[in-house]
């Protein structure tokens, strides 16, 4: 019978039971009386009462069944045993458990060499195991091949290889998962190009394991960075009816073509659409037009004009149909900002940040950094340790123009005062001009940026910077923001954005407007700069681009 007592729960409660019958009994008693009923209890809460009282269930009663929760604890991982000054060998003589997969197998006539990867270091352990080993038969049998999850136990000692200076001599093996034969991903060099199509596995190969710990270390450091500056964390919506950097390069969220849940197919005639013909948006899910977000700059002004100093940080989307190793239809972006603050306060800022960042990931993720150097751009350490140590240079839009007219180098796109600069510009900048230093450009043509970055006093110009830095150009854009109602509202009208759709912004600088200013950088161009990869699709974990939306 549903929601019937089980015979052992019963058997608990029937002390509480015989409780609320005696309730039950007293309550005729109780209505003829002159004490006012409150209200009618139910037997849950009768029950309840009953048991927390104590008056009819002791506690002892449920002993057998209390169990408390296991305290959690740090599990220890081959980074933990390897680390160190010591490198593991302060840990000879241990017995410890090791947990991970298979990345090579070695059979010999008298022991099995087993390397083993957790993920939390390129370095594998290194596990000796002779025919006495419990578990050996999963050798024998073949159970034990590459990409294969194990469970071993063993004493450290010390290694007579080269290559390490600790190995795990094997007491017990177990293994977890078997893997199949088919396994794409073994000893031999293969593709990014083919890692691609298998990125539900290529985090287990050392390039893409790398990319992964850097990666969590410049997110650490980001949240370290803002957190011990005084900055507040928003989270900024992903849904949004505003284009903050009004291109309409924007991913449309409607509710008006029907989902794979309601089957059927989806003729265009079923969109709703106004005696015009135009899709009739006011039956969609928000009653407007709502797109994926491009930013979270606006969102995060409205914060910042009452918190002073914020940042936001997650996922963004771009629906720019480029198939280029520069661009993602989705990516991160980080976007801090800072109000009672100028242009002069907001390079400083950046500049402030992307130091700490990087002198973080060099400091904390040294041997991913030396495999980079070594695989992936040799140089780079040293690279990164000049955006450390070196004074960043600043020039304006105008004087990097004129740097590049007078350049003895024939670009793809010319040059002149008003252009966009493109890649090769700012690389030629940054990597020729000033020899590795990362370069600010400030002061850009007002015909090329966004509407709400300030207007300097020229009328030409607006408060606007780009910090340039090798391999990749643009890494971080910034601006001072319009804080001036009238310049604000002239300059919506000018590039013909739709006022209404901005009214809370522009109440911004109704009701105690400042000067403020921020900068987006974007994470994925930030981990390519700090690892050398040269795709930014090999810098995220699942990449959604033009035609692709995989995994």
């Amino acid at each position: 019978m549903a929601g019937a007592l089980s015979p052992a729960t019963a058997l608990r409660l029937k002390p509480a039971l015989r409780f609320f019958t005696h309730i039950k009994l007293l309550t005729p008693k109780l209505h003829n009386s002159s004490i006012p009923l409150f209200r009618r209890r139910n037997f849950c809460s009768v029950v309840t009462a009953a048991i927390s009282s104590g008056e009819a269930v002791e506690k002892h009663k449920f002993d057998d069944i209390e169990k408390k929760v296991r305290e959690f604890r740090r599990r220890l991982r081959v980074a933990d045993i390897k680390g160190g000054t010591e490198e593991g060998l302060d840990r000879v003589g241990e017995t410890l458990v090791v947990r991970g997969w298979v990345r090579t197998v070695r059979a010999q006539s008298s022991v099995t060499f087993i390397d083993i990867n957790d993920g939390s270091c390129l370095s594998n352990m290194q596990c000796v195991m002779g025919s006495d080993a419990d578990g050996y038969d999963q050798v024998e049998n073949g159970s034990i091949s590459t990409g294969a999850s194990v469970w071993i136990e063993g004493t450290v000692v010390s290694s007579q290889g080269s290559k390490q200076k600790i190995e795990l001599k094997v007491q017990k093996l177990v293994v977890v998962g078997k893997s199949d034969p088919s396994f794409p991903i073994q000893k031999k060099r293969v593709s990014r190009e083919f890692l691609r199509t298998k990125a539900h596995l290529r985090p287990r190969t050392n390039t893409f394991g790398a990319v992964s710990r850097v990666r969590n270390a410049l997110a650490y450091a980001t949240h370290k960075f803002f957190q011990e500056n005084g900055f507040v964390w928003i989270s900024s919506p992903i849904i949004t009816a505003s284009d903050c950097e009004g291109a309409g390069e924007q991913f449309c969220v409607t509710t008006l073509i029907p989902n794979s849940n309601e089957g059927g197919d989806s003729p265009v005639s079923a969109i709703p659409t106004t005696e015009s013909g135009s899709v009739d948006w006011s039956q969609d899910f928000f009653g407007k037009r709502a797109y994926l977000t491009v930013s979270g700059q606006l969102n995060g002004e409205t914060y910042a004009t009452a918190l002073s100093d914020i940042y936001t940080f997650g996922p963004t989307f771009r629906a720019e149909n480029s198939n280029t190793s520069r661009h993602l239809a989705e990516f991160w972006m980080i976007e801090p900002e800072l109000a009672f603050a100028d242009l002069d306060d907001d390079m400083a800022c950046a500049t402030a940040y992307l130091q700490y960042v990087v002198q973080y990931v060099l400091e904390n993720c040294k041997e991913d950094m030396d495999f980079f150097n070594t695989w992936i751009e040799k140089g780079i350490i040293n690279r990164l340790t000049d955006v450390v140590e070196k004074n960043f240079v600043q020039l304006t839009y105008t004087d990097a123009v004129e740097l590049l007219l007078k350049a003895k180098k024939k670009f793809d796109f010319p040059v002149k005062w008003g252009c966009d600069l493109q890649s090769e510009h700012e690389r030629y900048i940054t990597e020729e001009a000033f020899g590795g230093c990362p370069v600010i450009i400030r002061d850009y043509p007002k015909d090329i940026k966004a509407f709400y970055m300030r207007q300097n006093d020229d009328g030409r110009t607006v408060a606007a910077m780009d910090m340039l830095v090798p391999r990749v150009g643009e890494l971080i854009g910034g601006s001072q923001r319009e804080e001036r109602l009238e310049y604000l509202e002239e300059r919506l009208d000018n590039m013909n954005l739709n006022k209404e759709s901005f009214w809370w912004y522009l109440d911004l600088r109704r009701y105690g407007s400042v000067p403020h200013a921020g900068f987006g950088l974007g994470f994925e161009r930030l981990v390519q700069f700090a690892t050398g990869i040269d795709n930014i699709r090999d810098a995220i974990p699942f990449p959604r681009t033009p035609g692709s939306a995989e995994f």
